[in-house]
């Protein structure tokens, strides 16, 4: 079974070197790193690594990074493929317990959750309250259960892999995909992680893009909602 990290960083040359060191030690994992317009020492740093490498001359943001590298997955052949944060915030100790239940169990989507117990991760107020609101958001609308929605830790099979690789939003893009996995009843589980803190850089993310994001983002979510409502409804309707 192969499986691909796929790490999308911008502005990470602090921790990027030790994310791929440790990735590294897992020999039956390959590594594309997705260089996102950074303006530091990232493409350097990741150039003189040896791993699979693509460089945005300009930020396109995580989705974009995100669909190149299911599109090499893609093209590739990778059964697996698993989204790293290039902060070394995501737990790499934790990667087998990802990937073992999509071998064992054939999960299409397993996410590294904060919240299925109760771990050690502190987040700043607005993003503990904006994660809290948009699992409502989506256990509402998808009438399913998940406790982290905004996680970036995920692994997802061949499966989910084609679909990202053909369409993967570039706006902020882990909740609606989720929210269009679970609508269209993907076997989907969560397992718990200890999330780290940032181990270096600073997020991108400020409170006026935040604000900016939780209104943008359940706009999707609610329209994306309604149209693949509609279709089931045509769908038994035609049959």
């Amino acid at each position: 079974m192969r499986v691909l990290a796929i790490i999308p960083a911008f502005n990470e040359e602090e921790t990027i070197a030790s994310v791929i060191k440790e990735l590294n030690e897992y020999r039956f994992i390959d590594i594309i790193v997705i260089n996102d317009g950074s303006d530091d020492n990232t493409y350097a740093i990741t150039h003189s690594l040896n791993v699979n490498f693509v460089d945005f001359p300009l930020n396109k943001g995580i989705g974009t990074a995100m669909k190149v590298g299911y599109q090499f997955a893609k093209h590739n052949g990778y059964d697996i493929a698993v989204q790293i944060d290039a902060d070394g915030q995501h737990d790499i100790s934790r990667l087998n317990d990802l990937i073992l239940l999509i071998k064992e169990n054939n999960y299409d989507m397993v996410i590294g959750s904060r919240y299925v117990v109760k771990t050690n991760y502190v987040s700043s107020f607005l993003r503990y309250w904006g994660s809290k609101y948009f699992t409502f958001l989506i256990n509402v609308l998808s009438q399913k259960i998940i406790k982290d929605t905004t996680s970036g830790f995920r692994a997802v099979n061949k499966t989910i892999i084609k679909i990202f690789a053909d369409n993967y939003p570039s706006y902020y893009p882990e909740v609606p995909t989720l929210l269009e996995l679970l609508m269209e009843n993907y076997k989907i589980c969560e397992t718990s992680v200890e999330m780290k803190k940032r181990q270096g850089g600073k997020s991108s993310i400020s409170f006026a893009k935040s604000i900016k994001y939780l209104f943008e983002i359940s706009f999707i979510c609610v329209k994306k909602w309604s149209l693949i409502k509609k279709r089931i409804k045509d769908e038994r309707i035609t049959n």
